[in-house]
């Protein structure tokens, strides 16, 4: 893929002040290429685990799924995070599962700076990734969880779909191409 083909995918000219939305399930490598990306770029970086609530690491790290009800104040202060930064005026990288539609709805709705991303990869793959790490609160036996709700964006989403069968610096490259035509 072409860097002007991804930018095709979002389906709207780039943003003055583009904030990166990173997302995929569990193990995908969210965190490793927003991070890498923002380093490149020199942007704001912020992982969706910083911003749940205590209660929310406790269950998830007690092995117990989140709801609906404790994912929305999770994702209220994500679109906050962009909403500052749109504000002022700083480019940013922010991860976030944003596994339903509806979630990403909520993160990019009125928000046409928001520019998604979702990295897509099988539950076999993601689940060898997850077997490596070890100092993480998401246990692996809560993917499978994460794949029965998964909701693949649709075409009318404008998202930025791409295969984690690519390694971490391809995906950063091509996605830090298409931000800086």
């Amino acid at each position: 893929m072409t860097p002007e083909q991804a930018r095709a995918a979002w389906g709207r000219p780039l943003p003055a002040t583009p904030i990166v939305l990173v997302m995929g399930v569990a193990g995908s490598g969210k965190t490793t290429v927003g991070r890498l990306l923002a380093q490149r770029l020199e942007w704001n970086f912020a992982d969706a685990d910083q911003f749940h609530p205590a209660a929310n690491i406790a269950k998830m790290s007690a092995g117990t799924p989140l709801t609906d009800a404790d994912r929305m104040p999770w994702l209220r202060t994500i679109g906050t995070w962009i909403d500052v930064h749109g504000a002022v005026g700083r480019p940013g990288v922010v991860t976030c599962s944003a596994l339903k539609r509806s979630y990403r709805a909520l993160l990019t709705k009125d928000r046409p700076e928001v520019l998604p991303v979702f990295l897509d990869g099988d539950s076999v793959l993601i689940a060898r990734r997850m077997a490596q790490r070890s100092a993480h609160f998401f246990r692996r036996g809560m993917l499978d969880g994460q794949f029965r709700i998964l909701e693949r964006p649709a075409p009318d989403e404008h998202i930025l779909v791409l295969p984690i069968t690519e390694t971490a610096d391809d995906l950063v490259s091509l996605i830090a191409a298409a931000v800086r035509p």
